[in-house]
């Protein structure tokens, strides 16, 4: 028995099945043109044949079948999304922004975690597309990682957002300009010693951070040493490890920190409060990603915001329009200063 679009209407104790064949006869058009006016991932019209057509289709009661309409199409309309961990605040957003986007084109957006290792990414993979998901859009990928390509190979459309490996369709932050920022605002308030707190080398986000930050100091003719650079990874104890390792390193601290992530910077004011320092009048500090919280700090973080919204958007548009503009697309980042960034104390 063959399943069709059409809906249960509720009736006087009756169930009560809505067709595409009755709603395209009494708006006195074809079934085709009803089917395509009432796709919901296609833009909706507003002729007057569309109009009318989901004005009769509401009165009726129609509801679409939406597992009839993906059976046939050999699709199910659900994109996979992996991302390391979704206790981590920046995923949990550009989750929620992928969500949004694909909603709005008609899709449903489902996750898997991974963890910060390469297999825990291809187990989580595997699971997406054991549910038939349609694509995959991954948070989770290294700068070296064979791992997109040979999805790609297998035929599985695919966009990485956040990070890049320099080859798939990706869609990020400008991150090498988002630090160059960073730094140029710590430079531009009189600062002269300072310190950063990095993210995991294998990311491509964190790279690039350190990458910015560099050019702004270079620029500069402002010298950041070795023992003023620490960290490997982009949680809240990374960030207070690391700050420790710097601050520990000389007896005189640094002026100004710029943390590789709002959460990196979370540490570095845990660490700072133990060495009796004062963020936003002994130390300044510039995070990244602008989360929620760091406006609502008892010092409000100085952060660098990049649009999830744009990077989801964009993400959305590589899979659904592959081939078209550039693969690699990067969102312009903005400083966003706050009470955190301060001019340096006299010393």
């Amino acid at each position: 028995m063959r399943r069709n679009d059409s809906a249960v209407a509720p009736g006087a104790g009756e169930r009560r099945v809505v067709t595409l064949k009755q709603v395209a006869a009494e708006a006195g058009v074809s079934i085709s043109t009803v089917s395509r006016i009432l796709d919901e991932r296609a833009a909706q019209s507003q002729s007057v044949t569309a109009v009318r057509v989901r004005e009769i289709a509401n009165e009726l009661g129609y509801r679409r079948n939406v597992f009839a309409s993906q059976l046939r199409r050999g699709s199910t309309s659900t994109i996979g999304v992996l991302v390391p961990r979704l206790s981590d605040t920046v995923m949990a957003l550009m989750y929620e922004a992928i969500e949004r986007a694909a909603a709005a084109r008609g899709y449903v957006a489902v996750v898997a975690t991974t963890g910060d290792d390469a297999e825990g990414e291809q187990r989580a993979a595997q699971v997406l597309l054991d549910r038939n998901v349609d694509a995959l859009i991954i948070a989770s990928s290294r700068r070296v990682d064979s791992f997109p390509q040979s999805l790609q190979e297998s035929g599985i459309p695919l966009a990485l957002v956040l990070r890049t490996d320099g080859v798939s369709p990706s869609s990020l932050g400008d991150d090498e300009v988002g630090g160059y920022l960073a730094v140029r605002h710590l430079i531009d308030l009189g600062h002269r010693d300072i310190a950063l707190v990095t993210g995991p080398d294998f990311t491509s986000s964190a790279r690039d951070r350190l990458a910015g930050a560099l050019r702004a100091a270079r620029e500069a003719h402002v010298e950041i040493p070795e023992h003023r650079i620490a960290g490997d990874g982009f949680r809240i104890e990374h960030g207070a490890a690391a700050a420790e390792r710097i601050l520990n390193a000389t007896n005189v601290p640094p002026t100004a920190i710029f943390a590789a992530n709002d959460n990196l910077a979370l540490g570095v004011m845990a660490a700072s409060h133990r060495h009796g320092l004062r963020i936003g009048t002994d130390l300044a500090l510039v995070g990244y990603n602008d989360v929620p919280l760091a406006e609502a700090l008892p010092v409000p973080l100085t952060s660098v915001r990049t649009s999830f919204d744009q990077i989801a958007t964009t993400a959305l548009e590589l899979l659904l329009t592959p081939g078209v503009g550039p693969a690699i697309r990067r969102a312009m980042p903005t400083l966003i200063p706050r009470a955190s960034s301060c001019p340096p104390p006299h010393r």
